[in-house]
């Protein structure tokens, strides 16, 4: 197929789809962000599909597949970790289809609950997703089920694209267009709305730098296998781009940039403490590019794709109290403190002089640097802001305890 003809045939797919998908998912809203748009010097503007049906926008691609496949088949199969599972299981029970996901045996427990409560049958097996994969091409033969490929299927692509005319219907102008890229579903599916009714918009796809695998494959020429790192982007990581999405995207993608995981973390971050928004690791790298300055977007009337919400809350924890720390709002001291009454309470008096919230405190008798007759303490406090906290440590090491950050 050459590359107009499967051009033309997701646009047309999308149409159709839109019908779909509006019955049943989520028009997703667009906002503007004044935080992000100050931060980066631009106009930005977020779509938010974390709030979309399922947590992400892989259930377009979903509800759309399996539309065209009602009917025709018993029961439909997929091999996934993660967004894409709730997705076909959704769309199965939606259509009154029977739905088998292969997840590898590493996957967690809440994600495994997930899809079985959208009503598919989960079969555990292989320790990483390319086990699942082999293991789920089998159970489609044996069943007579069709397989759904995650993002290297023209419908799936054309199910993905109709958030492209959503946002044509909700923001008349923009320059550019931030968009998540794993295996390249979305962005093969918006690039091909975009750049057929407004070729003039820049589309470009962001990966995390852990997973660069668009990014390589455009480099070559051809889709090349990476072996990717461990990311808190956990959803874009893949080995390497679709046949499919690699030509639609070497064809129509203007760019692609990657984001280190510092970045995408501080975008997680903001985008809870300033937009009041959850989205995951995978779904804030378009943030990421912007904050981190990876673009010239001075001006530009910028719009990012924030593709799903469903991050792990132990991940989200750990990136809440980096973000914390980072900003200055929480605090951590050790100091050698004289080990006999009174002398704690001082170290405790100073911090609450200053509004400081103790939030835990350990002892240490054993560590050989310390003095003799001292105790190593550490107090991990909160603080309203980093001057605060500088103030804080400069009366500890006035006060004699020689604090250490």
């Amino acid at each position: 197929m050459s590359f107009e003809v499967l051009w033309s045939s997701i646009v047309d797919g999308s149409r159709e789809a839109l019908r779909v998908v509006r019955e049943y998912a989520h028009t997703t809203p667009l906002g503007y962000s004044v935080t992000l748009s100050r931060m980066s010097g631009c106009r930005v503007y977020l779509k938010y599909e974390n709030l979309q049906k399922t947590g992400s926008f892989k259930v377009r691609g979903a509800l759309y597949k399996v539309y065209t496949l009602k009917g025709r088949v018993p029961g439909v199969v997929t091999a996934s970790a993660g967004n894409h599972a709730q997705g076909v299981a959704y769309a199965a029970s939606t259509f009154n289809m029977r739905s088998i996901v292969v997840m590898p045996e590493t996957a967690s427990i809440s994600k495994v609950e997930a899809t079985q409560g959208y009503g598919a049958e989960v079969v555990l097996y292989g320790r990483v997703y390319d086990d699942a994969y082999v293991k789920a091409l089998e159970i489609a033969r044996e069943r007579g089920y069709e397989f759904i490929h995650a993002f290297d299927d023209p419908h799936v692509i054309a199910g993905q694209a109709t958030i492209a005319w959503e946002l044509l219907e909700q923001l008349e102008d923009f320059d550019l267009i931030l968009v998540p890229v794993g295996g390249g579903g979305l962005i093969s599916g918006v690039a091909s709305v975009l750049k057929r009714v407004k070729p003039g918009v820049r589309v470009v796809g962001v990966e995390p730098e852990a997973a660069p695998k668009m990014r390589e494959s455009l480099k070559a020429g051809r889709p090349v296998v990476v072996e990717p790192k461990p990311t808190v982007a956990d959803g874009l990581v893949a080995k390497k781009p679709g046949d499919i999405t690699f030509q639609v995207t070497s064809n129509l993608v203007d760019d692609i940039v990657t984001v280190e995981e510092e970045d995408i973390a501080e975008a997680i971050y903001v985008l809870l403490e300033r937009k009041k928004t959850l989205v995951e690791g995978a779904g804030a790298v378009g943030v990421a590019a912007l904050i981190s300055g990876k673009l010239r977007v001075e001006g530009k009337r910028v719009v990012a794709l924030l593709s799903g919400g469903n991050i792990d809350l132990t991940i989200l924890n750990k990136i809440i109290l980096r973000g914390l720390s980072k900003a200055g709002k929480l605090a951590r001291v050790t100091c050698h403190i004289p080990d006999y009454p009174g002398q704690l309470k001082r170290a405790l008096e100073v911090i609450a002089r200053h509004r400081g919230n103790i939030l835990d405190i350990t002892h240490d008798r054993s560590d050989p640097q310390t003095p003799p007759w001292h105790a190593k303490v550490t107090i991990v406090f909160e603080t309203p802001n980093v001057n605060t906290t500088k103030k804080i440590i400069e009366e500890l090491e006035r006060e004699g305890f020689k604090p250490q950050t």
